[in-house]
């Protein structure tokens, strides 16, 4: 076998508009392709990952469900991207700016949701 990296995730949204809005506008990721349904509606938003790769935002028409920040169920629990340390403070300014709040925080990492409820990390570890 010859894994050579991360390709791609892909995440079930309801408001692929609202969060894709999020990953581009809040984070700053770009938006690379919209896919379409053979009706002309939008189905799908990828956004590009800095260092390669890209998020696939899939729209569904389910509710999404609040939970705790940590929890005992199993699957994805967040998504984490890498942050310099010397940019932490102008991250921790653009999420409020945003009006995206601290969920939590260490000393390497910051945790957010994006609209849906996604956990988000951003963190520079381990890089005191």
């Amino acid at each position: 076998m010859d894994v050579q990296g991360f390709h791609h995730l892909a995440i079930q949204v309801r408001d692929v508009e609202k969060v894709t809005a999020f990953y581009r506008d809040v984070l700053g990721f770009s938006e690379l392709k919209r896919h379409h349904r053979p009706d002309g509606s939008l189905r799908s938003i990828w956004v590009g990952v800095p260092g390669g790769g890209f998020l696939a935002l899939e729209e569904v028409t389910g509710e999404p469900g609040p939970g705790p920040f940590r929890n005992e169920q199993p699957g994805l629990f967040l998504l984490a991207f890498r942050i310099p340390k010397a940019g932490r403070a102008g991250a921790v300014e653009a999420l409020a700016r945003a009006g995206v709040p601290l969920e939590h925080e260490t000393r390497w990492t910051m945790y957010v949701r994006d609209p849906e409820g996604n956990r988000v990390a951003l963190s520079h570890h381990p890089e005191d």
